[in-house]
């Protein structure tokens, strides 16, 4: 088993590997740069699929280890349950993406640039895999940042616009930002470890008390914060993902960002020893304000890649709260509850990988079709895409958290171990799992508004634009690739007891318990656990309801409907001539009222302009312009932009150029050192 896992572990590696050297080479002939570009990520995907899945369920832990030959610089791999999870979640991705991939990059046959975007592309799934498998902090750190820079190579593809440069060099800086957070926290590890190995830093969490762990966890977080998104950290994901060209939106959502993911899992559960108290308070509370409020700037876009980036933010908040739960539950001394929560939280890693990632794919179909990602030049499109349609209909339920999809079996997960936590613990700290909760329901009702404006506005009614009016379905592969996805969200909504296995190693190795078993009932109920009360749920159940409930009219319409007549009659149009573009509900006019209700948080500003002629009462024109604020980058980072700038500038008399000066700054440190120098 060890021996086949590696083979194919390796064997995913060198085609990933492979693929970029030969997108490269090729990179003239455009049609076989994008046919090999696609390919060796395929096959290379597949082979990961393999490994992952046997890791998962093996006796032991996988590891390989290759010297680099430079001191400090081991290319060790590892693939334990819980990186083979996360290379798992990479890995099915990367399939689906690289089938729609073949369709999806053929525009770029004509502008022979594809051998390019191959090389990164294949980069970036090998980058990728080493951030979840290596298992020494050295070549951790290397794998991060060989993502970050081709994540933004990636996200800049599309150079000659200017806010795509901006918005990579945005997501650059913050990835640094993040890293330097990540290069101290392992300094930390490494002075109580005596190593730089994972494993040492598992061995030695026991020492972490008081101020260093809680550094350690301040460190970690930011670090591991910036990539995942959270608020107030996520200034850089809405600018990135609508930037970079779509298929690379669906990696960076559902991958580039659970890198942040898989490190808080790793560093929190393994090397931070015993959590304290406010620790998991902490990350529960910034999971609850990054879920709430990314849903709710993602109900004030009209751009259609840039509110699927806010949802990210939502969905990332989701997770921590999962997270943030099992960490308190852990502190309280509550295991199986720990494991509950943990499982919510992982599983709705995966969960939102695959319904975001399809959401991103239909995105990019509907641009590819269109040319545009503003909702307000969409519509109608419905009758144009109808396979585009269906999956993007299938993904929108499962990020709403609507049975029997995928989506609604992790937040009820969630819902239970925070129904639990009130129910068992103590003291003030059982009031934050209801309101938790209660705040979890009201950002599950606004996904699920921002998704009927997100469907309706763009595939319902009549088409705003010329554009829209004349899209296309897209091809095979691009419908295909999506089709994969939308296979996995009913699969993994109709067979979340069969799934739930999988996670037993994660628990057991991180938590000591597995739980797959109480959570399975003997009919398929998923419970909450065997030890605490909690409700029961059958997504298989609701499945059979509905097709029993849709046999009733379709024996009628057997029996007696298709005997009849059927009549095509325009819409009633309230008498007027004809019903046009410009009768059809706005995106804008859609969230208007919640623009109203939550007005402190949204500090509108409006501005009226009208045009005249003739008389004051009676205007030729009126421009209406509306804007929200953007209270982070008004109130927290313009301000610390303009100090670093005025700092920079104050230091720059420094750098004056003088042989004279350098030479006295040396001297004076060495004069410093002297004076107060440590001394053997």
């Amino acid at each position: 088993m060890s021996a086949l896992v590696g083979y194919a572990f390796f064997g995913g590696l060198l085609a990933y590997a492979t693929g970029a050297a030969a997108s490269l080479i090729t990179g003239r002939s455009a049609r076989l740069a994008r046919v090999l570009c696609c390919s060796f990520a395929l096959a290379g995907a597949l082979l990961e699929t393999l490994s992952s899945w046997l890791a998962l369920f093996a006796a032991s832990d996988a590891r390989w280890e290759i010297p680099a030959g430079v001191p400090f610089l081991v290319y060790s791999f590892r693939l334990d349950a819980l990186s083979a999870y996360f290379n798992l979640i990479l890995s099915l991705l990367a399939v689906a993406i690289s089938i729609y991939s073949f369709g999806y990059l053929r525009p770029m046959d004509e502008k022979r640039t594809v051998g390019v975007f191959g090389f990164f592309y294949n980069l970036s799934l090998l980058s990728l895999t080493a951030v979840f498998t290596a298992s020494n902090a050295f070549f951790f750190l290397i794998a991060w940042e060989l993502m970050a820079l081709t994540a933004y190579c990636l996200i800049t593809f599309e150079h000659q616009h200017e806010t795509t440069r901006q918005s990579g060099v945005l997501f650059f800086v913050m990835s640094h930002a993040g890293t330097g957070c990540l290069l101290i926290g392992f300094l930390l590890l490494n002075l109580f470890s005596g190593g730089l190995d994972f494993s040492s830093f598992s061995a030695a969490s026991g020492k972490l008390t008081g101020v260093s762990q809680l550094a350690v966890f301040l460190l970690f977080f930011v670090g591991f914060g910036v990539k995942a998104g959270v608020i107030p950290l996520h200034i850089w994901l809405p600018e990135a993902h609508p930037a970079a060209p779509s298929n690379i939106s669906a990696l960076m959502s559902g991958v580039v960002i659970k890198t942040g993911i898989y490190g808080m899992a790793r560093v929190l559960f393994e090397f931070l020893g015993v959590p304290p108290l406010w620790a998991g308070t902490v990350v529960l509370i910034v999971g609850v304000v990054s879920a709430l409020l990314g849903v709710l700037y993602a109900l004030m876009e009209h751009d259609l890649k840039r509110l699927l980036a806010y949802h990210s933010i939502e969905n990332i908040g989701i997770i921590l709260i999962g997270f943030g739960a099992s960490l308190m539950f852990i502190t309280l001394g509550y295991p199986r509850l720990a494991a509950i929560a943990l499982i919510a939280g992982l599983f709705h890693t995966l969960n939102h990988a695959i319904f975001k990632c399809l959401l991103f794919l239909g995105a990019g179909s509907v641009l590819h079709a269109t040319h545009t990602r503003n909702m307000e030049k969409l519509g109608g499109l419905i009758r144009r895409m109808p396979r585009t349609a269906f999956f993007f209909l299938i993904g929108a339920i499962a990020i709403s958290g609507l049975p029997p999809l995928n989506g609604f079996v992790s937040e009820w997960l969630t819902y239970q171990a925070l129904l639990a936590g009130f129910g068992t613990t103590e003291k003030l700290t059982r009031v934050l799992f209801p309101v938790a909760g209660s705040l979890l329901a009201l950002t599950a009702a606004l996904a699920a508004t921002c998704f009927v404006k997100a469907f309706g506005i763009t595939f319902l009614a009549l088409p705003r634009s010329k554009e829209a009016d004349d899209a296309h379905e897209s091809g095979f592969s691009m419908v295909a690739g999506m089709g994969v996805l939308a296979a996995a969200c009913v699969a993994l909504g109709l067979g979340a007891t069969w799934f739930l296995p999988v996670f037993d190693g994660i628990t057991e190795r991180l938590l000591g318990v597995r739980m797959s078993g109480e959570l399975v009932a003997v009919k398929g109920l998923v419970l909450t656990s065997g030890s605490a009360r909690g409700g029961t749920v059958s997504t298989a159940g609701i499945a059979a309801m509905f097709v029993i409930l849709s046999a009733l009219p379709a024996l009628l319409w057997l029996l007696w409907g298709r005997k009849g007549h059927r009549y095509i009659e325009p819409t009633w149009d309230c008498g007027l001539p004809g019903l046009t573009a410009e009768n059809e509900y706005t995106a804008f006019a859609f969230s208007k009222p919640l623009r109203m209700i939550f007005a402190a948080l949204y500090q509108p500003r409006r501005e009226i302009q009208a045009e005249y002629e003739v008389s004051p009462y009676y205007p030729t024109a009126i421009r209406f312009d509306s804007e929200i604020e953007s209270p982070f980058e008004e109130r927290l980072y313009a301000p610390l932009q303009k100090k670093i700038l005025s700092i920079a500038t104050w230091m720059r008399g420094i750098q004056a150029g003088s042989i004279h000066a350098y030479l006295a700054y040396i001297f004076i440190t060495l004069i410093v050192l002297l004076l107060f120098g440590v001394r053997p």
